[in-house]
């Protein structure tokens, strides 16, 4: 079961890290290159809803084989980094959790009333926030390495 445990653990995180990177990285930079607004920010719109649907499972995912991995050894016996982990996934939930009901929330509505400079401004929210979540994301995994 710990091994399952694991995988399943690391699984979600390159799930979520990993198409945070592709958004950042390949996808946006992309559509910016060849849409125009009218094009590019639903096409954004509709891509990033896709993707939040498997972030959601992955969080799902990390909180709870997680915390089923942290209780298993006993939480003062678990080491620092299992512990930072956690507290920088509990803040990356967060965050999560502000970018898909404000600015996310707020894309989906520009688009809807064809608002391309608001659309624009809240693609931009969403990268920010989608850059610290991949720099949490990092130091968590950082953590479980070099504070053991």
């Amino acid at each position: 079961m710990p091994a399952l445990l694991k995988f399943l653990h690391v699984l979600s995180a390159i799930v979520w890290l990993g198409g945070v990177s592709f958004m950042l990285f390949a996808l946006r930079p992309a559509a910016a290159e060849l849409l125009t607004p009218p094009l590019r920010l639903p096409f954004i719109a509709q891509a990033l809803g896709r993707f939040f649907k498997l972030v959601w499972g992955s969080i799902a995912v990390l909180l709870l084989t997680g915390l089923a991995m942290l209780l298993a050894v006993g939480m003062k016996k678990a080491p620092l980094g299992w512990h930072a982990m956690f507290g920088i996934g509990l803040l990356m939930f967060a965050l999560f959790g502000h970018l898909y009901f404000g600015p996310f929330r707020r894309l989906k509505m520009a688009v809807k009333a064809a608002d391309w400079p608001e659309g624009g401004r809240r693609v931009g929210q969403i990268a920010m926030l989608a850059q610290i979540t991949l720099l949490l994301g990092t130091l968590s995994i950082a953590a479980v390495f070099f504070l053991a």
